[in-house]
């Protein structure tokens, strides 16, 4: 009898990954973005045009196609993808800070 992990496909010899399910219909990032600078990056996903319910979905999908791409980043795409990443966060402190300001 198999354990519910067994059942989930969650096992160490799986080679299913959860990731591969996740189907997103609230940001919309342009084709290629993730090639660019990271300057680029974080300021196209705080954008309404692409992030239309805050910059904080854009960090989620900045985070998703990092966490996505897994072993296949060189490190060198990935350090650009985590600039992106601390560029973006700052967007999102200062984006909640202008939302308790104004409601404040």
């Amino acid at each position: 009898m198999k354990t519910k992990a067994e059942k989930r496909g969650s096992g160490t010899g799986s080679k299913r990954k959860w990731v591969s399910k996740v189907k997103t219909l609230s940001t919309y990032p342009p084709e290629g973005l993730f090639t660019k600078d990271a300057a680029t990056i974080a300021r196209q996903l705080a954008s309404k045009k692409v992030s239309p319910k805050r910059p904080g979905s854009g960090m989620r999908v900045l985070t998703y196609f990092i966490n996505r791409a897994g072993k296949g980043l060189s490190k060198s795409r990935r350090a650009k993808l985590e600039k992106a990443k601390k560029l973006l966060s700052k967007r999102v402190k200062a984006a909640r800070e202008k939302t308790k300001a104004s409601a404040g």
